[in-house]
């Protein structure tokens, strides 16, 4: 009889195991589901050809509060007027940003950027020097020709409570499944 009572107890503890092991891999899937799983779609070519209008992607809040926004990433912000937009950061709190002769200058220096990247047509508000205040940031688009970003009066500035995360994750095409660098 003590044989029956001892099986009956070690289903009971596997049962107990089997349960909080279900719980705990469900509250880890809600929290990275949260924390990194927010999917945004791509509206529009400003950013062609890194990710193209419908590509559906990623954005990581959790760990990008933790670690701040630095010069080249991928951000999703949300404009002034609530819409949301996909551009990359070019210019930190502080530094003083402008465009002459299609190159951005950051602080009088020229930003160097990737070889394929093509001199900027219009340079916008950057024509003259925009210095950034404590927390803001000079957004542009890849697709500097198709861009409306940092440049124009209804972008300007972002600050960073506007900046919902940093976009690290392609999940549609399937074709272009990865990493957005």
């Amino acid at each position: 009889m003590g044989s029956f009572k001892e099986e009956e107890t070690n289903q009971l503890r596997r049962l107990v195991n089997w349960v909080v092991d279900i719980i705990v891999v469900i509250a880890l899937a809600c929290f990275i589901v949260h924390a990194f799983g927010i999917q945004v779609e791509v509206a529009g070519n400003s950013m062609a050809p890194l990710l193209n209008s419908g590509d559906v992607v990623l954005i990581d809040q959790f760990l990008y509060a933790l670690e701040g926004p630095e010069r080249f990433d991928v951000v999703v912000f949300e404009r002034e007027d609530a819409k949301v937009n996909i551009k990359r950061i070019i210019g930190l709190p502080g530094e003083t940003v402008q465009i002459t002769d299609g190159r951005i200058w950051i602080d009088g220096e020229v930003l160097e950027e990737p070889a394929d990247q093509k001199k900027i047509a219009l340079a916008g508000l950057a024509e003259v020097p925009v210095t950034l205040g404590e927390d803001e940031y000079f957004l542009l688009g890849d697709n500097r020709d198709s861009s409306e970003d940092s440049r124009f009066i209804n972008v300007g500035n972002v600050k960073g409570e506007q900046i919902r995360g940093k976009v690290w994750f392609r999940i549609y095409p399937a074709l272009g499944l990865g990493r957005v660098q």
